[in-house]
């Protein structure tokens, strides 16, 4: 599809012409209109950024390289040169990088050892309604430059489940643009009775058993962590629908080669089992069906012995929305959420389809 099809297209003008205006918008777009790989153009290309850099916040590892890797492809261009990224202890980038996707902390690592931010216009906080500790800090340190050194610094903070009212308070005086984008529907189903004693990833096979006949195309079926992820891929394998299927794993501690394979294209039907790297900003081509165990491993503060822990939590709304958006990025398909009714009011009470 050409890449000027996507819907963010549609806020073109728009967008130029507040950021022209102004040095900070919000940017409140759906999954699958292009906003994390097209607005950093339309930056560049327009002139917005002048001869400075354009720095695309991300706040995962995974999404971070990928994302560089299919701007720099849409530009034709070999990644390290226009269009770059930097990740903890991964840097492909160059003095003739103009767009580079980093993760959170590289920023603001920078920001200590550069106070000015030299050589940076334009800053783009992307999937903010994550809400990282080091977003938070990162983009409070941004304003502050922006009010005091700064002031030709650019800010754009975009997300599509952002309650964008509060933020665009949070920044005012703020320029606030809405795309209503062009998500296919998404049929979404609970599971009717609660596990019990079942566990999270036979509950995943045997959804997967039951709806892989009735549906086409690839399947993304979403665990807290590798464990339940190893797991699940066992279980799936034993199904005699999965006996036909590519299984394969997907999380942030993969090898980059791994990861690769996870998203590439096969003859055969995918099964890709994944924590919520997959959640945000990627666009895996061919899914169809998505099951969800409605559940992610969440860093906590343990106060007792003063450190940070991961906990398997259930997901917010927010989280559970943007996984069934995974299933209606390229055409229509379908979510079974691996909770029951009565549970699911901490991401879709009483929401049965989505259109």
């Amino acid at each position: 599809m050409n890449r000027r099809e996507l819907p963010i297209f549609e806020l073109e003008n728009s967008l130029v012409s507040a950021l022209r205006q102004h040095s900070r918008l919000v940017l409140q777009a759906p999954t699958g209109s292009g906003k994390s790989t097209q607005v950093p153009q339309i930056v560049l290309d327009q002139g917005l950024a002048g001869d400075g850099e354009i720095v695309v916040l991300q706040p995962r590892r995974l999404a971070t390289r990928m994302l560089a890797a299919r701007v720099a492809h849409e530009r034709s261009v070999r990644l390290g040169d226009e269009v770059g990224y930097q990740i903890r202890l991964d840097k492909v980038i160059s003095a003739r990088t103009r767009i580079r996707f980093v993760t959170e902390g590289v920023l603001l690592r920078q920001m200590l050892s550069d106070p000015k931010l030299r050589g940076v216009s334009v800053i783009v906080f992307d999937e903010f309604h994550e809400r990282h500790l080091y977003g938070d800090i990162t983009l409070a340190r941004a304003l502050d430059l922006q009010e005091t050194l700064r002031p030709d610094l650019k800010l754009v903070v975009m997300s599509a489940t952002l309650d964008a009212g509060s933020l665009q308070k949070y920044l005012a005086p703020c320029e606030l643009l809405t795309s209503r984008g062009r998500t296919f529907p998404v049929d979404i189903e609970y599971l009717d009775k609660s596990l019990g004693d079942l566990p999270v990833w036979d509950a995943a096979a045997d959804a997967f058993e039951t709806l892989a006949r009735e549906s086409d195309g690839d399947v993304l079926v979403f665990m807290p962590g590798s464990y339940e992820i190893q797991r699940t891929i066992q279980a799936i394998k034993h199904t005699r629908a999965g006996g036909q299927c590519v299984v394969l794993p997907l999380h942030g501690e993969l090898p980059a080669g791994d990861q690769d394979a996870a998203v590439a294209r096969y003859d055969q039907r995918k099964v890709i089992v994944s924590t919520n790297v997959a959640e945000t900003s990627l666009t895996i081509e061919g899914v169809r069906l998505v099951i969800d165990s409605g559940q992610a491993k969440i860093a906590r503060f343990d106060p007792y012995r003063g450190i940070n822990t991961l906990l398997v939590e259930r997901i917010s709304r927010a989280s559970a929305d943007q996984r069934a958006g995974r299933a209606g990025r390229t055409a229509p398909g379908s979510l079974p959420a691996l909770v029951d009714r009565a549970r699911a009011s901490g991401s879709r009470r009483g929401r049965n389809s989505r259109r």
